[in-house]
C-alpha cells in the first residue's frame, strides 16, 4: 500500500469505530424511547425548578410592560424555526441550531426555559423531532443550561466593556455549543462505554457531533447578531421597555 491508501483506510478504521461507539440519537433532541425510563423522570425533575422560576419570570416581565408580549413570542417562534432546521450530520443522525442566546439577552436564561419547554412539546407532537419521554433531557439541555450559559457569557463580556455585538456573537455561539455538550454528557451518563466509562462515551459523542455542531454554533452567533441589529434599529422604544439597553449602551 501507497502512503495515502494506508491513510486512507486509517481514516475509514476510525470512522467505523466511532459509529459502532456513539448510536444515533437525534443529536440537539435525544429522540423518544432512547433514554431509560429513569433517567427521562430524573431530568424531568431537574427541570422542574427552573421552569418554576420561569413562569414567575414571565409573569413578572408581563406585569411590568405587557406590550413585551411581542418580542416574548418573537424569542420563542426564532427557537422553534432555528431548531426545527435539521442538518445531517455524520453519525447519520442530525445536528441543528438552538436559537435560545437571543431570548436570554433579551429576557434572561428563567424566562427562556419556559419558551424552551413549549417549543420542544410542540416539535416532539407536529415533527416528531425530540420526544415526550425524553423532554425532561432536552429542556434542560437547550432550554436551560444553553441559555444560562449564553446569559452569563453575555454579562461578563457587557462587565469588561467588549463590543456589545461581540458579546451578543459569543453569548449565542457558546451557549449553542454549551447545549451540545450538556447533551453528549446525558448520553454518556446512559450509555457508558465499556472502556473508560462516562467521561469516554462523552468524548465519543462530542467528537461525533463537533464536525456539524461547530460551524452551526458559529451560523447561530451570526445570524443572533444580525437580529439583534434588526431590532436595535426598528424596535428600540421595545428594548427600552425591557430594559436591553441598560446592558447595552455602546457598540464600539
Amino acid at each position: 500500500m501507497t502512503k495515502k491508501q494506508k491513510l486512507f483506510v486509517r481514516a475509514v478504521l476510525a470512522f467505523s469505530i466511532v459509529f459502532a461507539a456513539a448510536p444515533v440519537a437525534n443529536a440537539m433532541h435525544i429522540m423518544e424511547g432512547y433514554l431509560p425510563a429513569a433517567y427521562c423522570i430524573a431530568w424531568g425533575v431537574v427541570c422542574l425548578p427552573f421552569l418554576a422560576v420561569g413562569l414567575i419570570s414571565l409573569k413578572n416581565q408581563l406585569k411590568r410592560n405587557r406590550s413585551s408580549i411581542t418580542l416574548i413570542a418573537m424569542s420563542g417562534a426564532f427557537v422553534f424555526v432555528i431548531s426545527s432546521l435539521k442538518i445531517p450530520s455524520v453519525t447519520g443522525s442530525c445536528s441543528h441550531m438552538t436559537g435560545t442566546g437571543l431570548g436570554a439577552i433579551l429576557f434572561g436564561p428563567a424566562a427562556m426555559s419556559v419558551l424552551g419547554v413549549i417549543v420542544l412539546i410542540f416539535q416532539a407532537i407536529l415533527l416528531a423531532h425530540g420526544g415526550l419521554t425524553t423532554l425532561g433531557a432536552n429542556t434542560f439541555s437547550m432550554a436551560i443550561a444553553g441559555p444560562l450559559l449564553s446569559f452569563g457569557i453575555y454579562k461578563l463580556c457587557r462587565k469588561f466593556k467588549c463590543n456589545n455585538r461581540a458579546a451578543i456573537f459569543l453569548a449565542a455561539c457558546l451557549g449553542d455549543l454549551f447545549t451540545y455538550c450538556v447533551t453528549s454528557v446525558q448520553l454518556a451518563l446512559a450509555y457508558p462505554s465499556e472502556s473508560g466509562g462516562t467521561a469516554a462515551s462523552a468524548v465519543k459523542f462530542l467528537g461525533v457531533f463537533a464536525p456539524t455542531q461547530v460551524p452551526l454554533a458559529v451560523i447561530e452567533g451570526i445570524l443572533t447578531v444580525m437580529i439583534m441589529i434588526a431590532l436595535e434599529s426598528y424596535a428600540k422604544p421595545e428594548l427600552k421597555m425591557i430594559g436591553y439597553w441598560k446592558g447595552a449602551k455602546s457598540h464600539e
